[in-house]
């Protein structure tokens, strides 16, 4: 894969897709996958089983990984 120009801090639009105009901060790259996970864009929820006794499941929101070639640079981190 060559060289990515967004990394780990950046600010990015999204440029297509169902969040499509969505701004936020990039959290993890994982670049085998050409993919980035945005703060607050593509948000799924997620069921989690309880893990004690005594305890209830619940429902938590996630970001998911997106394409990078979705996403535009916005501001650079220093």
């Amino acid at each position: 894969m060559s060289k990515l120009h967004i990394k780990k801090g950046d600010t990015v639009v999204v440029r297509s897709g169902a969040d499509k105009g969505k701004k936020g901060k990039v959290v993890r790259i994982i670049t085998k996958d050409g993919r980035a996970v945005v703060e607050g864009v593509r948000m799924m929820k997620k069921h989690v089983r309880a893990r004690q006794d005594g305890k209830k499941g619940q429902v938590i929101e996630v970001a998911m990984p997106l394409a990078i070639s979705k996403l535009a640079l916005a501001e650079k981190s220093n």
